[in-house]
C-alpha cells in the first residue's frame, strides 16, 4: 500500500504520467507541484468546511485550473518542455488574479445584475478569452472551435436565415451570461467540477498510489485468465473495476492497456482485436455506476433528480454493455481456437485480497453511502477520510509485530474514526493531522506521506483536463439558454422523424455521435444532453432514459471513426493502425448499440418500473438479443456459423429489439429456431 523508496517521484514521473503536459526539472517542476499540492489542500479544505460562496469557489476553482493550465500544457506541440516560459507564466497569474474578481465584487456584481459595466465587460472578455486557449492547449483544436461556432451564433445568429435567427443580443448581455452569472462558465459543470468532481478524482488517484490497478488486474486474472480467451476477459474485468474510481476512458486505456494490450497480443489475439478490446471495456467504464467518469452527479444535478435514481437507472444498461464486450471476446477466442493462460500463470484472488483487502474498504465505504441516500459530497468526503486513515495508519499497524495488536489498532482507529464523525469534520481532520505528525516519527512512515502528497498532486494535475473542460462548455449552455437554440433543434429532429420513434433514435444517435466526438466525458454529455436530449423529450421519452440514450451514444463517440480518441490511445500501445482499432472496436461493440434503443422502448430496463417482472423480462430479452448479434458479428457460437446461420442470428435479434406488435413472439421464434440449428450442426459433425 506505501511506497518503498524514502526518495520522493521525480518531475518526470508525476507530470510525464499526462501523454502531453510539460515535464521541467528543478525550480519549474517544484513549482507545479507546489501549485497543485495548494490547489488540492484548497478545494478540500473548502469541501470539508464550506467557507466561500459558490459563485466565488467556481471562480477561483477556475483560476487554479486557468494557472496550471498554462504552466503544465504548452502553446505549440513543439514548444520547449524543460521549462516554463514567463509568458507562460504571465498568462497563468493573470488568469489565477482574475478568479478573485468574483471574490472582491461579489456583492457589486449581484447588486448590478444585469447591468455590466465597463471593467466586468473588460474582465470578462479577458477571462472568456483565457478559458478558450487554455482548452485548446489542454484538449487541441476540437472543443474550442465547437464552443466558438456556438459563440458566433450569440453574437451574430440574427443575421442566420428562417428559424435558426435570434432576435439579437448585444455584447453585454453575452458577456453577463458567459461570465458573471452562473449560466456561462461558472455554470452547473462547473460547480460539480468544484465539489464532487474534485473529491472523486483526489479519491481514484490515492487509491491508484496504493495499489488498486494491481489489485484489480490480479483479480482478473484470477477470475478468468486461465478460461477460453481469458487475457481478453481480463481486460472487460479489470477495466469495468477501474472505470469505478477513474473519470477518464482514455486514461482508463493508457493505465489498463499497458497489462491487457500485451498480455493479449502474447496469446494469439491480433493486436488491432487487443486494442479494440482494451478501448471498448475502457470505455465502458464511463457508463458504469457510482461514478459513470463523474457525469452521474452533473446528470443529476441538471435534470434535477437524486443521483441514487441516475445511478440506478444505469445500473442494468451498463452490465449489459460489459457482458456483451466479454461474450464477443468469448466468441472471438472459440473462433481464433485462443484459450487462456495455465492456472500456475494466474495469481490467486483469495492471495490478492488476503494481501491487499485493506484497499477494498474506501471503495466499499463509498458505494455504501451513495447508494443508501447520503449526498455525493458526504460520500467523497468519507471516501477519502476513510482512503487517510487507510494509508496513514498502516504503517503504525504494522509497527506491533503480534497480529492481536495490530487488530486492536485498526478496530480502536475505526471506532475512533466513527465516533469523531458523529461530531463532524473537525475532529476527522484533526485525527488525520495526528495520523500525519505519527507518521513522522514511525518506521516507514514518510514513504506513506510521499504516496499522500503525490497522490493530491497527480489528481489536482489530472483534475486540470475535466475542470477546464467543464469550464469552456458552459460557453455553449450560455448560447442555448439566451438563444433558445437547443429547442430550435429538437423541433428540427422531430421534424426530420416524422413521427417516427425510431427514426427519431436514429437521427439522435448519430448526432450524438458527431457531438461526442473528441470530447471528454463530462462536456460530451453537455453537449449532447442540452442538444439532442431535447428532441427525444419531444418525442415523449422519459426524461432520465433521454439523457442516458444521448450520454450512451456520446460515449461510444470515442470508439467510432473518424476520431476515435480511445481508439488513437490503444494503437500507440497496441502497435496498429488507429483506424483499424476503431473500426473492430465498432464490432465489439456492435452488440452494445442496441441496449439504449431496448431502453427507450421499455424504460423497465432502466429501473424506471416497480413491476419487477417486467424488469427481468427486458433484461432477459436484452441477454438474449446481445447473444445473437454477437453471434452474427463474429461468425461462431460453438463451431463456424454459415452466412443463412448469421442472417438468421441478426434477424432473430432485430425482431427482439424491434418493439412492434408480435416482434417479440417472432424473435423468440427465430432464436428457437437458430439454437435448434446449432444443436443439429454440432450433432453432425464428427468429434
Amino acid at each position: 500500500m506505501t511506497n518503498t523508496s524514502e526518495a520522493p517521484p521525480t518531475t518526470d514521473e508525476v507530470v510525464g504520467e499526462y501523454a502531453h503536459q510539460r515535464r521541467p526539472p528543478g525550480r519549474h517542476g517544484w513549482a507545479i507541484f507546489g501549485i497543485a499540492l495548494a490547489f488540492a489542500i484548497f478545494q478540500l479544505y473548502n469541501a470539508a468546511l464550506s467557507p466561500l460562496s459558490s459563485l466565488v469557489l467556481r471562480s477561483m476553482h477556475v483560476a487554479f485550473l486557468l494557472l496550471l493550465a498554462f504552466a503544465v500544457y504548452p502553446a505549440r506541440k513543439h514548444a520547449p518542455r524543460d521549462r516554463v516560459p514567463w509568458n507562460n507564466w504571465l498568462l497563468g497569474a493573470v488568469a489565477f488574479a482574475l478568479g478573485f474578481y468574483h471574490w472582491v465584487f461579489e456583492a457589486d456584481i449581484i447588486l448590478r445584475s444585469g447591468e455590466p459595466n465597463t471593467a466586468d465587460l473588460i474582465v470578462g472578455s479577458v477571462a472568456v478569452i483565457l478559458v478558450f486557449e487554455a482548452a485548446r492547449r489542454v484538449m487541441g483544436w476540437g472543443l474550442p472551435l465547437i464552443c466558438g461556432v456556438f459563440l458566433l451564433y450569440g453574437m451574430f445568429g440574427q443575421y442566420l436565415p428562417g428559424d435558426l435567427a435570434h432576435r439579437g443580443y448585444g455584447f453585454d448581455q453575452i458577456i453577463n451570461q458567459l461570465y458573471l452569472g452562473t449560466e456561462g462558465i461558472y455554470g452547473t459543470a462547473i460547480l460539480v467540477s468544484a465539489t464532487y468532481i474534485f473529491l472523486f478524482i483526489i479519491f481514484g488517484s490515492l487509491l491508484e498510489q496504493a495499489g488498486m490497478i494491481q489489485l484489480f488486474n490480479d483479480v482478473s486474472l484470477g477470475l478468468v485468465g486461465h478460461h477460453r480467451g481469458g487475457p481478453g476477459k481480463v481486460s472487460v474485468i479489470s477495466s469495468a473495476m477501474l472505470g469505478t474510481i477513474n473519470g477518464s476512458g482514455v486514461a482508463n486505456v493508457v493505465m489498463g492497456g499497458q497489462f491487457t494490450i500485451g498480455l493479449m497480443k502474447r496469446f494469439g489475439y491480433k493486436p488491432e482485436f487487443a486494442g479494440a478490446v482494451e478501448a471498448t471495456s475502457s470505455m465502458g467504464g464511463q457508463i458504469m455506476p457510482p461514478v459513470m467518469g463523474a457525469v452521474a452527479f452533473i446528470m443529476a444535478e441538471t435534470i434535477d433528480v437524486p443521483y441514487l435514481e441516475v445511478a440506478k437507472a444505469a445500473a442494468i444498461p451498463a452490465a449489459l454493455y460489459f457482458i456483451s464486450v466479454f461474450w464477443m471476446v468469448h466468441l472471438e477466442a472459440g473462433r481464433l481456437g485462443l484459450y487462456g493462460l495455465s492456472r500456475e500463470e494466474c495469481p490467486s484472488v483469495r492471495a490478492a485480497l488476503r494481501g491487499q483487502w485493506p484497499l477494498m474498504i474506501p471503495l466499499i465505504v463509498l458505494i455504501y453511502l451513495l447508494l443508501t441516500g447520503y449526498t455525493p459530497m458526504f460520500a467523497g468526503l468519507l471516501g477519502l477520510a476513510v482512503t487517510a486513515f487507510l494509508l496513514l495508519g498502516r504503517p503504525l499497524a504494522e509497527r506491533f509485530g503480534i497480529l492481536p495488536l495490530r487488530i486492536i489498532f485498526w478496530v480502536g482507529l475505526g471506532v475512533a474514526a466513527a465516533g469523531l464523525f458523529q461530531f463532524g469534520i473537525i475532529p476527522v481532520i484533526a485525527l488525520i493531522v495526528a495520523l500525519v505528525l505519527a507518521n513522522l516519527i514511525a518506521r516507514g512512515g514518510r514513504s506513506t506521506l510521499h504516496t499522500m502528497m503525490w497522490g493530491l498532486i497527480e489528481g489536482a494535475l489530472g483534475s486540470v483536463s475535466v475542470g477546464v473542460a467543464c469550464a469552456i462548455v458552459g460557453v455553449i449552455v450560455a448560447v442555448l439558454t439566451l438563444t433558445g437554440l437547443a429547442s430550435s433543434l429538437a423541433t428540427g429532429i422531430v421534424d426530420l422523424a416524422g413521427g417516427s420513434l425510431f427514426l427519431g433514435l436514429v437521427l439522435t444517435m448519430f448526432a450524438s455521435l458527431i457531438l461526442g466526438m473528441g470530447v471528454p466525458t463530462i462536456p460530451n454529455y453537455i453537449i449532447t444532453s442540452s442538444v439532442a436530449a431535447p428532441a427525444l423529450l419531444q418525442m415523449g421519452v422519459p426524461l432520465l432514459v433521454s439523457h442516458l440514450f444521448v450520454f450512451y451514444f456520446g460515449i461510444m463517440a470515442d470508439l467510432t471513426p473518424p476520431v476515435a480518441l480511445a481508439a488513437f490511445a490503444a494503437a500507440a500501445i497496441a502497435k496498429a493502425p488507429a483506424m483499424r482499432i476503431a473500426m473492430t472496436c465498432v464490432r465489439v461493440a456492435l452488440a452494445g448499440f442496441i441496449i439504449p434503443y431496448l431502453m427507450v422502448y421499455d424504460p423497465a430496463l432502466a429501473l424506471q418500473s416497480t413491476n419487477w417482472l417486467a424488469i427481468l423480462y427486458i433484461s432477459t430479452k436484452a441477454l438474449i438479443a446481445i447473444g445473437l448479434w454477437g453471434a452474427a458479428a463474429v461468425g461462431y457460437v460453438n463451431a463456424p456459423l454459415n452466412w443463412p446461420q448469421r442472417i438468421l442470428a441478426a434477424a432473430a435479434a432485430g425482431s427482439l429489439v424491434a418493439a412492434l406488435p408480435v416482434t417479440d413472439e417472432v424473435g423468440f421464434a427465430l432464436a428457437v429456431a437458430f439454437l435448434f440449428w446449432q444443436w443439429r450442426s454440432a450433432r453432425a459433425k464428427p468429434a
